[in-house]
């Protein structure tokens, strides 16, 4: 993070101080926290980097706390000042959905309770409040059909090197379960195609690594396109890499996750399916056939690499097909 300038702003509003600490790095701060004094700038920097090492949720988290600081510097409410009824009072304020809500309240609480820990505030005035009760039983990503998914594998079987290659990543996503983050970040010598049953080497969020059995259909369109490719075996270069002009040469770097989602909108788009369809409708698939076919939820939440086999659930949307069958069993 040497000479790095954070951003943690996002859409929020653009007053802010600029806080710098060793080998270069800065960022911008709510001018609340600047008036609190160079402790509370600090602490607030390292919480940033030191205590939030993933950048969506820096991100998150930070357009949380720049509205917030916005709030407070309009009704003249200094950092040291906050008590419980004014942190209500602004999250009650918010026209938001329920889960933006929760996540400004987490962003929040994490935020003051660690500027209470350094002894920035002598207590962390969020840490009472709560926010009304979120109860989600299925999630919101759109997933293909099994006809869909069918028709989709099929128009990219012509042999090319990019449909090979796109043919291969949408199968990782779908039979493994496999986030886009961990997706980019393979190597070829991450599919491990030495013995009767091969393996996918996930690197994934946290810095966590998992070993998975590849599904058949993956292992040969992953063979399909390590071969067209050329790629040496072993071999520590990335396994997805970007085709600058959709040319049939790969560049050696690797592909990002807005580069796979424009592959997944234009490989659909010319498929004629959805337009919704996105990186992680594949994972949202993959699960729900998973059950549709009799699978145990926990062996689905163990491929998926989820804590909590509630996660899990909210990917599965065989429920759906069931009531949709019993709302037309009211016939008139």
């Amino acid at each position: 993070m040497d000479g790095a300038v954070l951003d943690i702003r996002g859409e929020a509003p653009s007053s802010a101080v600029t806080v710098h600490a060793a080998a270069g790095v800065s960022m911008a701060l709510p001018a609340v926290v600047a008036e609190a004094g160079e402790h509370a700038a600090r602490t607030t920097l390292e919480f940033f980097t030191a205590r939030i090492p993933n950048a969506h949720t820096r991100k998150a988290y930070g357009r949380a706390v720049f509205h917030f600081c916005a709030w407070c510097q309009a009704h003249r409410v200094g950092l040291r000042a906050l008590d419980a009824p004014t942190v209500s009072a602004y999250l009650d304020g918010l026209q938001a959905s329920a889960a933006s809500v929760k996540l400004t309240a987490s962003a929040l609480r994490h935020w003051l309770d660690f500027l209470t820990q350094r002894g920035v505030l002598t207590h962390n005035p969020a840490l009472s409040v709560r926010t009304a009760r979120l109860v989600v039983t299925e999630g919101k990503t759109p997933v293909m059909e099994r006809d869909e998914a069918r028709a989709l594998f099929a128009s990219l079987g012509g042999g090319g090197l990019l449909e090979l290659r796109d043919r291969a990543m949408f199968a990782v996503m779908l039979f493994g379960f496999v986030r886009v983050g961990a997706l980019c970040k393979m190597a070829v010598r991450d599919f491990e195609d030495e013995s009767a049953c091969a393996f996918l080497v996930l690197h994934e969020k946290g810095g966590n690594e998992r070993r998975i059995p590849c599904h058949h259909l993956t292992r040969e369109y992953l063979r399909a396109s390590i071969a067209a490719a050329g790629f040496e075996h072993r071999s520590k270069a990335p396994l997805f890499q970007t085709a600058p002009g959709r040319s049939a040469s790969l560049s050696g770097e690797p592909l990002r996750p807005g580069k796979v989602w424009e592959a997944v909108k234009r490989r659909c788009k010319a498929a004629g399916l959805p337009s919704t369809i996105s990186n992680r409708s594949f994972r949202a698939t993959g699960i729900t056939l998973h059950q549709e076919n009799g699978g145990r939820l926990e062996d689905a939440q163990a491929l998926a690499g989820h804590a909590d086999a509630r996660t899990t659930r909210l990917y599965v949307r065989k429920e759906r097909k069931l009531a949709q069958a019993e709302v037309e069993r009211v016939q008139l």
